[in-house]
């Protein structure tokens, strides 16, 4: 089921305003050019096998293939849990929390986790549990990280290993490999090596 938040649905005043923000992390700090420059003032759409809504508690089930859109900011996952506030009416989003294989990719930029949090108060997406993050070829991994909307700066860190689980070649740490540009051939090298 496939419904945009916008025109005359009821979920529309729910799920606007996402952004995600601050949140003190320790750890590696990086720009964020992908996830991080992200237009959270953008409508959001939504779209997943089955949704349960709970006025009682504010907050809304989306459950089965789950896809939510924000511009070009993509997240998917098996369940996801939006919170909001009803003020006579005006309905808020406050948190989407989603579970199982959550992924969030933007441009050449994605991230892959457990669990994925994106906060619109703070304006900050956290993801956590086995995290990989991909800009172009350059890989990370980590335990968590924190995308930090406002600023633009994303905070990845190993934190405690748990046992069984690898989130890089060294359990615990944040680790990764960045890609480096081909040496160009000089001519005069290439002359002389004749």
């Amino acid at each position: 089921m496939r419904m945009p938040l916008s025109g005359s649905n009821p979920f529309r005043p729910l799920m606007i305003g996402v952004a995600a923000a601050a949140c003190l992390s320790v750890g590696t700090a990086h720009s964020a050019n992908g996830l991080g420059s992200h237009n959270s003032n953008a409508p959001v759409n939504y779209e997943a096998d089955r949704i349960d809504l709970d006025d009682k508690a504010n907050h809304v089930v989306l459950s089965g293939h789950v896809i939510i859109t924000q511009a070009e900011l993509k997240m998917t996952a098996a369940r996801t849990l939006v919170d909001y506030t009803n003020n006579n009416g005006s309905l808020k989003i406050k948190l989407i929390n989603s579970t199982g294989g959550v992924v969030v990719t933007r441009n050449n930029e994605s991230a892959v986790g457990d669990v994925g949090t994106y906060d619109f108060d703070r304006r900050v997406i956290v993801m956590s549990g086995n995290v990989t993050l991909r800009r172009g070829t350059d890989v990370s991994h980590g335990a968590r990280l924190v995308v930090d909307l406002n600023t633009g700066l994303s905070n990845f860190v190993g934190g405690a290993a748990r046992p069984g689980a690898v989130t890089g070649p060294t359990p615990g740490r944040v680790s990764g490999t960045f890609s480096v540009p081909e040496k160009k051939k000089d001519a005069s090298s290439s002359d002389s090596s004749q």
